[in-house]
């Protein structure tokens, strides 16, 4: 175990390990799990529910990278865009990691214990169990993509089950949706380490889908977007939602001018810019049904 000259500066490499000075991943899980909490309680959520999802959401997408940083730990190395992380780097071991992650999720767990209700906590555990075990999919599974979509859409029934004591079918149909958006950004995100991850023999979608990868993440905002749409509409959202889905619209549209050259720099701009449609998407759903409709 390395030592650090400075408190603060240990506090700093755990930060980092846990990504919290890049809260894009957190923001992308967001989304998601507050659209799900918006639906489900027809525009008016428990705002303790808010809290407490919103603060999970941060605390296990956090232990999540902690323990996807133990497993790639032979493999970060040899990345050129993660060399430098605090494990890969030996400033920080793989154990201090793993009990970085035991802390997380234990603090996640606390966190809702007295608020939720029995459906709601077994669904949390199969979350947790998702979320250790995506790291170890990118050995094995040609599209670990789709395997983390489940994992950082499982927000979705949780939200169901806390606010209406069940998860019906939309909440299925809505994981849906959020698999395939998960499934086209992260493919986008996995363009940028393409040429290490064919050197050090990782698996990947932007790999496995080859020369076919644009027009598949193409088809993936196709197919998260109207699902979507078909929720909303289900649930009876109209202008507003459909402004703010048309929004979304613009934003899968300009990824692809982003990343059809797959120029490295240009497809992480394009995962990032997902933030902006998950906002949209959001945003269309509460102002549906916080402002008189626009038809």
């Amino acid at each position: 175990m390395s030592t650090a000259p400075l408190t603060e500066n240990r506090l700093q490499l755990y930060l980092r390990l846990v990504r919290l000075d890049k809260p894009i991943g957190v923001l992308l899980l967001l989304w998601p799990t507050l659209i799900a909490l918006w639906l489900a309680a027809d525009g008016h959520p428990d705002w303790r529910l808010v809290v407490i999802f919103s603060i999970g959401t941060a605390l296990m997408r956090s232990a999540g990278c902690a323990i996807n940083d133990y497993a790639d730990r032979d493999f970060d190395r040899h990345v050129k865009r993660t060399v430098d992380r605090p494990i890969t780097s030996g400033k920080i071991s793989g154990h201090e990691a793993l009990a970085v992650a035991a802390v997380l999720a234990v603090a996640s767990f606390l966190l809702i214990l007295p608020f939720l209700n029995l459906l709601t906590l077994q669904l949390s555990v199969v979350a947790v169990v998702l979320a250790a075990t995506y790291p170890f999919f990118k050995r094995f599974f040609p599209v670990p993509q789709a395997y983390l979509g489940i994992a950082y859409g499982f927000g979705i029934p949780m939200a169901y089950a806390a606010t209406q004591g069940s998860v019906p079918a939309t909440a299925w149909l809505l994981l849906v949706a959020s698999v395939f958006w998960t499934l086209a950004y992260d493919t986008e995100y996995a363009m940028v380490d393409r040429d290490d991850d064919i050197r050090i023999g990782i698996k990947t979608s932007a790999l496995t889908f080859g020369r076919f990868d644009v027009a598949i993440i193409m088809l993936c905002y196709v197919v998260a977007l109207l699902t979507f749409l078909a929720v909303g509409w289900q649930a009876g959202l109209r202008g507003w939602f459909f402004a703010g889905w048309l929004v979304a619209v613009g934003c899968a549209i300009y990824h692809y001018q982003l990343i059809r050259e797959r120029e490295r720099m240009r497809c992480f701009a394009a995962f990032r810019h997902n933030n902006w449609l998950g906002a949209a998407l959001f945003a269309g759903v509460a102002l549906d049904y916080a402002l008189p409709s626009m038809i």
